[in-house]
């Protein structure tokens, strides 16, 4: 067992060597420019910001590696944060009810997309911006445009609690939803299966496979995990934003492509990706540390996209 674990750790870090040196090289530079980066607090805390945006790369790896894309992730951020404190705050819901009421509206806009990016010509792109606009006017139209307040210490503690009085429960959800993935996409046919279409279409729907159900699943999962991250934000901050989410699809594509994931599909590990989002999230936390303006890091954090979409393009052209 011991050596099975051995290997597997050696085959990350193998597969993974160059983001895992620049996670290095950032972790150093940042803990020198502020020695506060390496606190215990200040680590604990940039855990706790990351687990949403990798709920979010979690799944867009899955949606990239069939060759799409989904862009409306922010949006059901926002929606299903409006619906589930809504429903607890006007209506008098149980917390437990809804939440299960705010996961199922974002399976909802998840089937929606992968629906018809399935069983349409129209491309993924287009699809999921769209339901991205109606997602977020959906969320202004259910709050009026107004933050939802919800004082329910039951509530608040799924996204500000901790478990054992030093883990945060998000980064707990966080380690659940890895170990579902992973095993989705190493042990399970529907991994292969995600594999064999974004790599070849053709050859997999002449193997027998079910594209259209591949698709469906993968945007339904997309769209929970949007559901999760969105619970768990309107959580931390007491109340529903319709706001909420806004350019949360811009960190979860980066954290892809920075794992290694093609943008034209058929490759890409969940492991990169967890090393994606630490590296945005640290990158993050690090900005703020310095005092760098939110303004500027939209800049930087577009420039690393762009960096890593074009290594992703020599990578592939070396290939051939």
């Amino acid at each position: 067992m011991w050596f099975k674990i051995s290997h597997a750790v050696t085959g990350f870090v193998r597969d993974n060597m160059g983001i895992l040196i620049g996670l290095i090289v950032l972790c150093t530079f940042i803990s020198i420019m502020n020695p506060d980066f390496l606190s215990s607090n200040n680590l604990m805390n940039v855990l706790r910001q990351t687990s949403t945006n990798m709920y979010l790369a979690i799944a867009m790896t899955m949606v990239i590696i069939l060759g799409g894309i989904d862009l409306s992730v922010g949006s059901i951020i926002a929606v299903t944060g409006v619906v589930t404190t809504l429903l607890i705050a006007m209506l008098g819901f149980p917390v437990w009810a809804a939440v299960a009421a705010g996961l199922l509206v974002g399976m909802l806009f998840g089937a929606f997309n992968g629906y018809v990016v399935a069983t349409t010509i129209i491309p993924p792109f287009i699809v999921t911006l769209a339901t991205m606009n109606i997602a977020r006017g959906a969320a202004y139209v259910f709050s009026d445009g107004k933050p939802v307040r919800v004082m329910s210490d039951s509530f608040n503690n799924i996204g500000s609690g901790y478990i054992g009085g030093f883990l945060p429960a998000p980064v707990l959800y966080l380690i659940i939803i890895l170990i579902i993935a992973y095993i989705i996409m190493n042990k399970t046919k529907l991994g292969r299966y995600m594999y064999a279409v974004g790599g070849n279409p053709e050859a997999a729907k002449y193997a027998g496979i079910n594209i259209k159900k591949i698709k469906i699943l993968a945007y339904t999962f997309s769209g929970l995990m949007a559901g999760v991250a969105g619970i768990v934000l309107s959580s931390r901050m007491f109340s529903g934003q319709p706001t909420a989410g806004d350019m949360a699809e811009l960190d979860a594509i980066a954290a892809v492509v920075l794992g290694g994931t093609s943008m034209t599909g058929g490759s890409g590990k969940i492991g990169g990706t967890v090393i994606g989002a630490l590296i945005i999230g640290v990158l993050s936390n690090g900005l703020n540390l310095m005092g760098v303006s939110s303004f500027w890091q939209y800049i930087v954090k577009g420039t690393v996209i762009l960096i890593a979409v074009y290594a992703d393009v020599i990578k592939k052209r070396n290939q051939l």
